[in-house]
């Protein structure tokens, strides 16, 4: 069973008596077999999990970051097929909530959506990072400047003197970008979130110092958008992106970064018209870290029950093949495998 909510044992060595020659020969063609099925040879792919193991069961409880929150669901739906009387509770709530949770002992997991703090590491947070994403600024698709921003693109210091030194309140004022008087409607994030932190890390600061009408969740955000004609945010990859079509949601456009600051969207800057493409200026890094970032699970220590280390172990193997079709980026093989061992 699976609630949603938007808010094997090592083989142990027998001890032998001492045989005949014949006897020793066959013993010893039988551990070499044995031992050629438990250490096969290396390859450059992460190893794979079994999926037919002893009869799994028990619970897994998960909450935290709505960034992380679908693909969370498509893995749980997926490794319940393999293992049907695995329960498994997940809560959207914010990455902050995540935190809390997975530290006071209420959840297994927590999603997570920004790097882990010093403080939080010592209180016990340990991290696996599965996979990859980025925080998009958004526009209603219906503002009058909505054309002109397409070519144009807001860069850095733009969208730093809109959200933190609050210079800049009329869309009209943004740098090539001319017409009637607009104020700017700026919304932000009420909860404790990694796209609000990832955000204003972009632009060199924290989420307490963002301006704007708080709104609860990736949701709830972009819902604010799509109904004000003169909105402006930012949301997760997955909250501006329909999965099916590939295509922006109804009512949503993105904001072309303006990275190099010339006030234009360059050829290597336009990446945004489809899932497809935004995803692939992630992985190649064209679209910058903050504020694209890695995607984490979070455990109060090492997880120690076998339930836990098998769904995670899943996750960076078998799992993987939904990380794309999700709306999500793979990390690199070698990454992938580093953090596979810290489940083994």
């Amino acid at each position: 069973m699976i609630s949603f909510h938007q808010q094997p044992e090592l083989l142990k060595p027998t001890h032998m008596k001492p045989a005949k020659t014949n006897q020793i020969n066959r013993i010893a063609i039988s551990l070499g077999i044995l031992i050629s099925v438990l250490f096969p040879s290396c390859n450059n792919q992460p190893a794979k999990t079994s999926t037919v193991e002893q009869k799994l069961t028990g619970e897994i409880s998960i909450s935290g970051a709505f960034a992380l929150y679908p693909l969370a669901v498509k893995w749980a739906e997926a490794f319940r097929q393999i293992h049907p009387d695995v329960r498994i509770d997940i809560s959207a709530g914010g990455a902050g909530k995540g935190m809390a949770d997975v530290l006071s002992g209420m959840v297994d997991l927590a999603m997570f959506s920004r790097g882990v703090s010093k403080s939080e590491e010592d209180k016990g947070a340990w991290k696996i990072a599965v996979a990859k994403d980025a925080v998009l600024p958004v526009m209603n698709a219906a503002n009058p400047f909505a054309e002109q921003i397409k070519r144009t693109g807001i860069s850095r210091e733009t969208f730093s003197q809109i959200y933190l030194t609050k210079s800049i309140a009329y869309w009209d004022r943004c740098p090539g970008i001319a017409g009637e008087p607009s104020k700017m409607n700026i919304y932000t994030r009420s909860d404790a979130c990694g796209a609000a932190e990832m955000w204003a890390q972009f632009l060199g600061s924290n989420q307490e110092s963002l301006d704007g009408l708080g709104v609860f969740g990736d949701p709830g955000i972009a819902d604010a958008v799509k109904n004000d004609r003169l909105g402006i945010g930012y949301n997760n990859v997955i909250y501006a992106f329909d999965i099916q079509s590939r295509k922006i949601y109804d009512g949503l456009n993105i904001i072309p970064i303006d990275l190099n600051d010339n006030h234009q969207v360059d050829p290597d800057e336009d990446f945004y018209h489809s899932l497809d493409e935004v995803m692939n200026a992630i992985g190649t890094g064209k679209y910058p870290s903050p504020p694209a970032r890695e995607l984490y699970f979070i455990s109060k220590g090492a997880p120690s029950e076998h339930i836990v280390k098998v769904f995670l172990q899943w996750i960076l193997t078998e799992g993987q093949q939904y990380v794309g079709q999700a709306g999500y980026v793979m990390l690199p093989a070698d990454r992938i495998e580093t953090e596979l061992r810290k489940v083994r």
